[in-house]
């Protein structure tokens, strides 16, 4: 599998998922909106911790570093 996220772009979607998250735990966000924010904040993190993102992918873009 071909990496084509690079630190700093992992970081910032860590941070990114994490504020959402507790936005939507502390109800700062609430009904629909709080549903989609925490569906985008778990993608997110999803591709932060495999260094994948499927949009990158299909954009031809990549922050890694290392090619």
């Amino acid at each position: 599998m071909i990496k084509n996220i690079g630190k700093t772009d992992r970081i910032i979607r860590i941070i990114l998922a994490i504020i959402i998250a507790g936005l939507d735990y502390f109800e700062v966000i609430k009904g629909s909106l709080g549903w989609l924010l925490s569906l985008i904040a778990v993608v997110l993190f999803v591709t932060a911790i495999i260094e994948r993102c499927p949009l990158y992918k299909i954009l031809g873009k990549s922050t890694c570093e290392v090619k």
